[in-house]
């Protein structure tokens, strides 16, 4: 999921966790201008995240489920497929002794 590369893009999608939104509410806050926040929101609208609805003169942005399911469904496909490492990884190692060997 390239759209969420973008350290940028990932706080406008954060931001609509909480419910629809108009660009103005979106942009409030978030370190760049209020047009790059609109190409932001297109690019995540193109790879499917993101939904754009009219309310009357102004759009209105909310995060699609559908592409909500295909994001989760491929962040668990990966997950399933790194299991055996990150459990690995998780597992203490064992304190050195006093000689510095295990």
């Amino acid at each position: 999921m390239t759209a969420l590369s973008n350290p940028t893009r990932r706080q406008i999608f954060e931001r609509l966790r909480a419910g629809p939104k108009p660009v103005a509410q979106i942009a409030a806050g978030v370190p760049v201008s209020r047009s790059a926040v609109s190409q932001h929101l297109k690019i995540l609208r193109e790879a499917g995240l993101v939904r754009q609805s009219a309310a009357s003169a102004r759009a209105v942005y909310e995060i699609d489920a559908a592409g909500l399911q295909t994001l989760q469904q491929w962040l668990e496909g990966f997950s399933n497929e790194t299991r055996p490492y990150l459990e690995a990884s998780a597992e203490p190692e064992s304190a050195p002794t006093r000689s510095g060997y295990r």
